[in-house]
């Protein structure tokens, strides 16, 4: 069994970036074969990822939203764009994301914007971000402006195109070794000379 977590950063009801993050877990859905997919939308915890900014400690619900996200297999993350780059929320979000839980774990980005002049901003914006908490971005990321829905079958191409990749990033490469975090400790000596 293959976990996905989907990460949705849309702010109304309903949603394009929602639209999208569907899309993109079906896509991937049908390309692997069993695979369980977790919808997370950042929109129902944004009181929750504000209040662990200011405490440092999570609340239940967006501690057990944390491990999913750390558990999965892979993460499929879209966001709103504004101005140019991700919006407040989805930042807030991967920054109280443990600086490790994404490191080497592949990740499908997705955005929507109201002009494809926007485009560029998955490039600019949220792979930099990623790359810096070491995720394995799919080499295709996905923009969706307001003309791309319902015209033609160009955004649905990308859509698979993307979804195949973050498969074919699932199954061809090695399981990650577990890592235990008692396995190689500091020597005692060590630390008493600091």
């Amino acid at each position: 069994m293959t976990r996905i977590a989907v990460v949705s950063a849309g702010l109304s009801q309903p949603s394009s970036t929602r639209l999208l993050a569907d899309q993109l877990a079906a896509a991937v859905g049908n390309a692997l074969p069993d695979v369980e997919i977790d919808i997370i939308e950042l929109r129902d915890l944004a009181h929750d990822i504000t209040n662990h900014l200011l405490t440092g400690f999570p609340s239940a619900a967006l501690r057990a939203v944390l491990g999913k996200v750390e558990a999965a297999d892979a993460l499929i993350a879209v966001t709103p764009l504004y101005r140019a780059s991700y919006n407040g929320l989805f930042k807030s979000f991967f920054d109280v994301v443990d600086e490790d839980a994404l490191r080497n774990k592949p990740v499908l980005l997705g955005a929507t914007g109201g002009t494809a002049r926007h485009s560029l901003a998955i490039e600019h914006a949220i792979r930099p971000l990623f790359s810096y908490l070491h995720a394995l971005t799919v080499p295709t990321a996905v923009f969706a402006a307001t003309s791309d829905w319902g015209t033609d079958d160009a955004l649905g191409a990308r859509v698979n195109q993307a979804g195949q990749e973050l498969a074919d990033l699932l199954t061809h490469r090695a399981a990650p070794a577990a890592t235990d975090p008692f396995a190689n400790p500091t020597p005692f000596e060590q630390l008493l000379h600091g």
